[in-house]
């Protein structure tokens, strides 16, 4: 994989690219109608496409909770809970908002939770836009907090509120970074 490529190398690239083609369009557009405005081909909803590009790449420090990332390195997931008052936050937090205090303790997160609901992502962000059309989920978990994540499935149509799923961590396709998702148990 060294000499290979990976999808956060190319998309720079695929930005470009995608960009050229939208300013284009965007020119296309008023030029014939004096609005740049097209019919998204999927929905058939009319789409306002603007001229400002938004890029951002920016770093987090995460020192702080960095016990999340080498958990989720290992194929675990942490998230805190506050010494005082007994609250469990995910994502986890170095200070608990109820208690004012910086007195928080490491505790693993169970594998199996509950669906509360979901969306099918048809729009995506341009840095996703080469995925398929994806799920993403709110997922209770049995400890009394809440995940938003990815639901893989092969028929969101199956999916209801109150479906039993699984959490699993692993490499991310394509971006080949680990992180989590959701799966139903059947």
């Amino acid at each position: 994989m060294s000499g290979e490529k990976t999808v956060i190398k190319k998309l720079p690239e695929y930005i470009d690219k995608i960009s050229e083609e939208a300013l284009s369009m965007i020119d296309r557009l008023t030029a014939e109608t004096g609005l740049p405005i097209y019919m998204d081909p999927k929905t058939g909803a009319p789409m306002w496409l603007d001229v400002r590009e938004l890029r951002l790449r920016y770093t987090l420090p995460v020192k702080s909770i960095a016990e999340f990332f080498e958990a989720l390195r290992n194929g675990v997931m942490k998230t805190t809970k506050c010494k005082e008052c007994g609250t469990i936050y995910f994502p986890p937090q170095i200070d608990c908002p109820k208690c004012r205090v910086r007195n928080m303790e490491w505790i693993e997160v169970e594998k199996e939770g509950e669906l509360v609901t979901w969306t099918v992502i048809n729009t995506k962000p341009l840095t996703f836009s080469y995925h398929n059309d994806y799920v993403v989920g709110i997922v209770r978990m049995p400890q009394g907090f809440n995940i938003l994540a990815w639901v893989r499935t092969t028929d969101p149509r199956k999916l209801a509120p109150g479906a039993k799923v699984r959490l699993k961590i692993g490499r991310r396709e394509d971006e080949n970074y680990i992180s989590y998702w959701f799966e139903p148990i059947e």
